[in-house]
């Protein structure tokens, strides 16, 4: 029997078990489809070509920052530069588009991590958000190593780190292979001595028990992949309105088909139906 779904795209849901393994729902408007038990299935996705704002639910001729019309990505504090940047955070200076989601949301413990993704990368989320971010970035491995009271001093900390490791994911080739295995606390041992000095400077602004260095272990996470692409081929609702392919893994945000590997989560807000047979 196929299953079918209408209404608004969100990304991917999962949940991490104990033992790694990850499972995954893709939420089309009311409906949670279950992805795992659906690999060797097919999978079609039609856009009906409108898009509503996640927020305010007006139509939009583009989304923006994942689901959002244009009008309220200049109001929203979720939308705003900040969140990309961290560092950048400016709700000490008064100017937070919403100082209520700024107390909820970065003025808050943050965790700064290492993450074996298409290689060693450094990033942060809010403690909230543990390990909900590493299975969006399609991390194999992650290890926390530093807890951060606010964003903005995450940002700072991660930005010390990217001068010697990367803070970006490349996307395709986390896809195309299974990442080969990192010995991140070693990594972290080679690293803590050359930030020293700047993090140093960042207790002496925000006050010494701001950072707090972690001994935690390694978190392992397994996909549900039958098969790797040979060749990355992005899929574009935009381009494409109907996407068709048989399902052969889920990693990070993006689903891997046959025909293609597509983003989910670029497509917030989208109208679509969807089909699984």
């Amino acid at each position: 029997m196929n299953q079918t779904a209408s209404g608004a795209l969100a990304k991917l849901s999962s949940q991490l078990f104990k033992n790694g393994d990850i499972e995954y729902a893709l939420p089309v408007g009311q409906e949670r489809i279950a992805l795992n038990q659906l690999l060797g299935k097919t999978l079609t996705i039609n856009f009906d070509g409108e898009i509503k704002c996640s927020h305010c639910g007006q139509a939009t001729k583009k989304s923006y920052s994942q689901g959002f019309c244009y009008p309220c990505t200049q109001r929203l504090a979720q939308c705003d530069m900040c969140v990309m940047k961290p560092e950048t955070c400016h709700f000490d200076q008064g100017t937070c588009r919403e100082p209520a989601w700024g107390e909820r949301n970065c003025m808050i413990g943050h965790y700064v991590y290492l993450a074996n993704t298409s290689g060693v990368k450094v990033g942060i989320t809010r403690h909230t958000q543990i390990p909900t971010r590493w299975v969006d970035q399609g991390a194999s491995q992650a290890l926390p190593i530093f807890y951060v009271k606010s964003r903005l001093i995450s940002g700072l900390v991660e930005v010390a780190l990217a001068d010697f490791i990367n803070d970006k994911t490349n996307w395709r080739a986390m896809l195309k292979e299974p990442a080969a295995v990192i010995d991140l606390k070693q990594q972290a041992q080679q690293l803590m001595p050359m930030i020293e000095e700047k993090l140093a400077d960042i207790k002496a602004k925000y006050g010494e028990d701001c950072i707090e260095a972690l001994d935690e272990d390694v978190v392992e996470l397994t996909y549900p992949i039958n098969q790797y692409p040979e060749k990355i081929t992005s899929l574009n609702l935009d381009k494409t309105p109907t996407i068709s392919g048989v399902i052969q893994g889920i990693k990070g945000q993006y689903l891997l088909l046959d025909t293609g590997v597509i983003n989910i989560r670029k497509y917030g807000a989208y109208q679509v139906s969807v089909e699984i047979s």
